[in-house]
């Protein structure tokens, strides 16, 4: 699919640069893989999961005082984020190939490329801060109450979503200065950065979009993952010898699997991995992790538990 259109600024001007912008992107998803209508109930099944639990969880955070600890800062953002980055990416794919509404205008791709990393960003920086709280809980812990404090927490969080919005930023808006000539079909299964910049490849200078492409997940995915790990060498050094501890942190250490590992497979073996997927890898990695926040990390937690019942037998008392 491809077509030819100009800028309605054009000059005859020939020192004048135009970009060229189309009308729409077709947004090809998967291709050729026979009953895909029972993925994607599968997925609107997660994202109602999702949305349920990581709402849930918000609410006893902020209906139970007990909860109004520094580490909850981190883990209401997390479940804020879990809920923002399934909004902005599963209904819009429903409707898409559910309902064959596959074309999507130009500034409606900006947005969706915008929203789907930006909350993508956030989901790898909170996992970085609850991090932190575990190593300085466990290998500090008689500084913990001095070194994470509700004003660090809100420094730090605070400090994730100005990063997230200034990396996301940045790459939507090198988008914005290229021109796209020939095809409007993105191979994935949203307005995707790496597939859409290519398409501008034969018409623009896209090696600014390069550049960003590897250096955005050296930030946001690769050295989160290593400080991670750093931070789990410690804490299993200092405890190596305590069940429960190991126990407590095997939760986060799941977490950060699920959502580091496919993203990192798909983006070092990219050219080795047929499209349809990695297309399916990373709707799944979009997914998935929210719905599986709650379980693994949050509703493992006693103290939440504790709490959720408290709250829930509050609903349900009946009024006197």
């Amino acid at each position: 699919m491809s077509y030819l259109t100009s800028n309605p600024n054009q000059t005859e001007n020939s020192s004048t640069i135009i970009v060229i912008r189309p009308p729409y992107f077709y947004i090809s998803g998967f291709t050729g893989i026979p009953h895909m209508e029972y993925y994607y109930v599968f997925l609107c099944f997660v994202y109602l999961i999702s949305l349920v639990g990581n709402t849930f969880i918000m609410i006893v955070i902020y209906v139970d005082q007990n909860l109004h600890s520094p580490k909850y800062i981190a883990v209401f953002s997390l479940a804020f984020t879990d809920v923002c980055e399934s909004t902005a990416q599963v209904p819009k794919l429903l409707d898409m190939f559910l309902f064959g509404r596959q074309f999507i205008s130009y500034n409606q791709c900006l947005a969706n490329l915008f929203f789907v990393f930006f909350f993508l960003t956030m989901q790898s920086f909170n996992l970085i801060i609850l991090s932190y709280d575990r190593l300085v809980a466990i290998c500090c812990p008689l500084r913990y109450h001095m070194l994470v404090t509700h004003r660090s927490m809100f420094q730090l969080t605070g400090a994730a979503w100005f990063g997230s919005l200034l990396t996301v930023l940045i790459a939507v808006g090198l988008i914005t200065r290229l021109s796209f000539c020939r095809s409007v079909v993105i191979n994935s299964y949203f307005c995707d950065h790496g597939p859409l910049f290519r398409l501008a490849a034969p018409c623009s200078d896209v090696l600014p979009n390069i550049i960003i492409s590897y250096l955005n997940p050296c930030l946001v995915f690769y050295i989160p993952m290593v400080f991670i790990i750093g931070s789990y060498i410690c804490i299993s050094h200092a405890l190596f010898t305590i069940t429960l501890a190991i126990k407590t942190c095997a939760s986060h250490l799941i977490l950060v699997a699920v959502f580091y590992l496919p993203i990192i497979i798909t983006f070092l073996l990219q050219s080795l991995i047929p499209t349809n997927l990695r297309i399916i890898n990373l709707s799944l990695t979009s997914v998935l992790p929210p719905m599986l926040n709650p379980i693994i990390y949050v509703l493992k937690t006693e103290e939440f538990k504790e709490s959720a019942k408290k709250v829930f037998q509050r609903a349900v008392a009946p009024v006197k």
